[in-house]
């Protein structure tokens, strides 16, 4: 049995680099085309506020006054542009009204 010695190009390995998971969670609305959002900030959810506001150019976000209200601001996007609609809410006790909006949305 012969062996064979293969000798990697260091040009042909890729980098890794090192996100949060903020930024993972931008970069992947951004890929899938994501241009407006609508969302309730706060608690939790403020790290991905932090991030999302280095992307401000590409993706537009609508600062609602209650949950429900981005749920059903995000349907009537999605159905008007044909795009998916996003909402973005924190982490509270009363956030089940997110959900409220969200089963009325899947309707």
């Amino acid at each position: 049995m012969d062996t064979e010695t293969v000798k990697i190009n260091p040009s042909d390995t890729k980098k890794t680099i090192r996100i949060t998971g903020s930024e993972a969670v931008v970069r992947c609305l951004l890929a899938e085309g994501v241009d407006i959002l609508y969302g309730y900030p706060g608690g939790a959810i403020m790290p991905v506020y932090d991030e999302l506001y280095k992307f401000q150019d590409q993706i537009h976000h609508v600062l609602v006054r209650h949950e429900q209200g981005a749920t059903h601001a995000a349907q009537g996007y999605a159905r008007i542009s044909g795009k998916v609609g996003v909402a973005m809410a924190t982490s509270r006790s009363w956030s089940n009204q997110f959900n409220y909006g969200y089963c009325r949305c899947t309707n």
